[in-house]
């Protein structure tokens, strides 16, 4: 019996590397899944964005996309919103303060440094009950108390799996809150300093091969 059998890895820099996932990091995910573990993806990628780059997600139990912003469930094809997007006017005045690629998914706004403070004054002006979650240079919009964790557990709560036997892997700041949410928190070896100050194991490999490196330590038990 697994000691941890959930995983819930973030995908940018952490399972994929240039947007796309390889063979071998795939096959550890089947072989984790085949001994009966449960792999959730959590990421930052817009919905329709992530299907472009990774169109193999049934092979997860759970995706959780937009930063927590939508929870999809695979086999059934559902898609759980987790909010709702800034009112028009945000938007509007986002563009007459000179910030730039503006994207829109089914919950998030999104843009990039340096706008993350003319975000927050925005949102602050407004009285708009949302917050500003930064990600390497991602700056994304979502509603107050919704991120990679709050999304995840109710994920969890609907698989039957705690929190607390959960492993969560990620690189980036945003990864934050997933790692604190779950049993045991992994760093992969290219994540920021900031993440690998939390976590509770740090992979030798980066990206792909880090997760592959977990996913062997799980099977065999090795964390207790």
């Amino acid at each position: 019996m697994l000691h941890y059998p959930a995983i819930a890895t973030d995908y940018d820099g952490t399972l994929a590397s240039d947007g796309r996932v390889d063979d071998a990091t795939w096959a550890a995910i089947a072989t984790f899944r085949e001994r009966g573990g449960n792999v959730l993806l959590v990421t930052g990628r817009e919905f329709e964005d992530l299907k472009q780059v990774c169109p193999q997600l049934e092979q997860f139990d759970a995706v959780i996309a937009e930063n927590g912003g939508l929870l999809y469930w695979p086999r059934t094809d559902t898609l759980e919103l987790q909010g709702a997007l800034p009112p028009p006017e945000f938007l509007q005045r986002l563009s007459q303060a000179g910030v730039e690629s503006i994207q829109t998914g089914r919950v998030m706004v999104a843009t990039w440094q340096p706008h993350g403070a003319v975000v927050k004054q925005a949102i602050a002006d407004m009285q708009l009950n949302y917050q500003v979650i930064l990600n390497k240079k991602a700056v994304m919009v979502l509603p107050a108390g919704v991120d990679k964790a709050s999304t995840l557990i109710k994920a969890l709560t609907v698989l039957q799996i705690p929190p607390n036997i959960t492993v969560g892997i990620g690189d980036a700041e945003n990864d934050m809150a997933l790692l604190k949410c779950c049993g045991l928190g992994v760093a992969v070896d290219n994540a920021l300093p900031a993440l690998k100050a939390i976590a509770d194991y740090t992979t030798a490999g980066d990206r792909g091969r880090g997760v592959q490196e977990l996913i062997h330590k799980l099977l065999s038990n090795e964390f207790q």
